[in-house]
C-alpha cells in the first residue's frame, strides 16, 4: 500500500486537499488549495506514538510534514479528521504499522521547542518559566510577527480593511475610555508585553503608567521604547509578578489594566489574581481586564494536558468561561460594569500575524530556526479558525471598586471613539 492511500485510511475519503508523500504516491483533487508533505515514515511514529494532534504537531515542527499551500484550507480540512490512535480501528492499526515496521513503533525524540516545566504548577517560579518559554524568543522575530506596535493581543477593528497598526491603537484607545483615563492618573498594566498599553495612556492621556511582566525580553524592549518616545518620566517597566506588586496598597493606583496576560493565571489563582489586584486600586478606581475565554459547553478549563497548544505554545495556559470570570471578579469585591466580547476581531488579528510571518519567512527562520517559526504558524492559523468557528472568545470586563455604592461611572457608557 502507498504513502498516500494509508493517509486515507487515517484521515478518511474525500480529502478536499491534497497528499503528496515521500514514496511519490499523491492522494486529492487536481487543483488543491493546499497539499500535505508527507516527507518522512516519521510521520506515523508520530502518530503512533502520541495522542491525537499532538503526534501531528510534533511532525510538523520536525518538518517531518510540510503544508503547501493555503495553512487554513489543509486546517480546515484536518481539523474533524485527525484521529486519536486510542480510538483507532483494527483496519487503521494495520494500515499504519504496516508502513512503519515493528522498529517504527518506539517513540521518537521530541523536538526541542516542545515545553517541559518543572515545579508547582502556577508558583511564581513555574509561572515565570511559563513565561520565559513563549515570550522569551526573540523580540526581533515578535517584532516580523506583531508589526511595528509589538502588541501581541487581540486589536479592534472598525473594519477589516484598516492597517493592523490602526487595528491595535483603536484597542488601546478604547481601554483607556472604558477606565476613564485623564492626566495625572496611575495606571498599573499588568503583563504590559512590550510597552504599547503604558506608552498609550502616558502619551496619548497624559497618565502615570507602571507596567509588570515576567518576560526580561519585554522589560529589555519596552525599557528602550519607553526612552526613545521621551517617556521615562511618565511610564516605568518592571520585571515583577502581580503577587509582588506593593506600592499600590500604600499609593492606589487609579486604573489597571490587564491585556492578553489573564490566559496565564490559572484557575486555581483566579480569587488571588483579582483580590490582588482589586487591593490596589483605589475607591472608584477601575479594572480592565482583556482575556481569551471559553464557549460554556467546552468543559475543560486548561488547555488539555498533552495538546500542541499546551506543549509548545502556552504551557500551563488556562481558559475560562466569562460567566465563572464575572462571578469571580463580583466575589473578590469588585462590581463589573461591562462585558464585551471581541471574538471576530481576535481572528483578524490572528490573520494579520499569520500573513506578516509569512510575508517574513526566511528572515523568522533565520531568526528563530524552522522549528519554533512553524510553531507560531501553526498555533496562529489554527487559533483565528478556532475564533472564527466560535470555538473560543476572547471578553473585555469592565469592573469598579465602587465605594458604598458610588461607581463614579456615567449613567450610560461612553467608550466608543467619536
Amino acid at each position: 500500500m502507498t504513502v498516500a492511500r494509508a493517509i486515507e485510511a487515517v484521515l478518511g475519503p474525500d480529502l478536499p486537499i491534497g497528499v503528496r508523500a515521500y514514496d511519490g504516491s499523491r492522494l486529492g483533487p487536481e487543483d488543491p488549495p493546499a497539499t500535505l508533505l508527507i516527507r518522512s515514515p516519521a510521520v506515523f511514529q508520530r502518530m503512533l506514538t502520541a495522542p491525537g494532534e499532538l503526534g501531528l504537531g510534533r511532525a510538523y515542527v520536525a518538518g517531518e510534514l510540510d503544508v503547501e499551500g493555503d495553512v487554513y484550507a489543509a486546517l480546515s480540512a484536518l481539523r474533524d479528521r485527525v484521529p486519536d490512535v486510542r480510538r483507532f480501528d483494527l483496519r487503521r492499526w494495520a494500515e499504519v504499522a504496516r508502513l512503519v515496521g515493528r522498529a517504527g513503533r518506539r517513540r521518537l525524540p521530541v523536538p526541542p521547542e516542545e515545553a517541559r516545566l518543572r515545579g508547582r504548577r502556577h508558583s511564581k517560579e513555574r509561572d515565570a518559566e511559563a513565561i520565559a518559554h513563549h515570550y522569551d524568543v526573540s523580540n526581533a522575530f515578535y517584532r516580523m510577527v506583531l508589526g511595528p506596535s509589538m502588541t501581541y493581543s487581540c486589536a479592534v477593528w472598525d473594519r477589516p480593511e484598516v492597517t493592523l497598526e490602526q487595528a491595535q491603537a483603536a484597542k488601546y484607545e478604547l481601554v483607556c475610555r472604558k477606565l476613564g483615563l485623564e492626566p495625572g492618573m496611575r495606571l498599573l498594566d499588568v503583563g504590559c508585553g512590550w510597552g504599547g498599553m503604558a506608552m498609550h495612556a502616558a502619551e496619548r492621556h497624559g497618565v502615570h503608567a507602571v507596567g509588570i511582566t515576567l518576560s526580561r525580553h519585554q522589560v529589555d524592549w519596552a525599557e528602550k521604547a519607553v526612552a526613545e518616545a521621551g517617556l521615562a518620566d511618565r511610564v516605568e517597566i518592571r520585571f515583577q509578578d502581580y503577587r509582588d506588586v506593593r506600592d499600590g496598597l500604600f499609593h492606589p493606583f487609579d486604573a489597571i489594566s490587564s491585556i492578553g496576560m489573564f490566559e496565564h493565571v490559572g484557575l486555581s489563582q483566579l480569587r488571588v489574581y483579582f483580590g490582588r489586584i482589586g487591593r490596589l486600586l483605589r475607591p472608584g478606581g477601575r479594572l480592565l481586564n482583556h482575556g481569551i475565554s471559553r464557549p460554556p459547553n467546552r468543559g475543560r478549563t486548561r488547555f488539555q494536558r498533552g495538546s500542541f497548544i499546551d506543549r509548545y505554545v502556552f504551557p500551563d495556559g488556562e481558559l475560562h468561561e466569562i460567566g465563572s470570570v464575572v462571578s469571580t471578579i463580583q466575589r473578590s469585591g469588585l462590581e463589573v460594569r461591562h462585558v464585551e466580547t471581541l471574538r471576530e476581531h481576535y481572528a483578524l488579528t490572528l490573520r494579520a500575524w499569520v500573513r506578516n510571518l509569512e510575508e517574513s519567512w526566511d528572515a523568522a527562520v533565520a531568526e528563530v530556526g524552522p522549528g519554533r517559526a512553524r510553531v507560531w504558524r501553526l498555533y496562529m492559523a489554527a487559533s483565528a479558525l478556532n475564533f472564527e468557528a466560535g470555538r473560543t472568545q476572547v471578553h473585555q470586563v469592565l469592573a469598579v471598586r465602587a465605594e458604598r455604592g458610588r461607581s463614579g461611572l456615567p449613567l450610560r457608557p461612553r467608550f466608543e471613539q467619536v
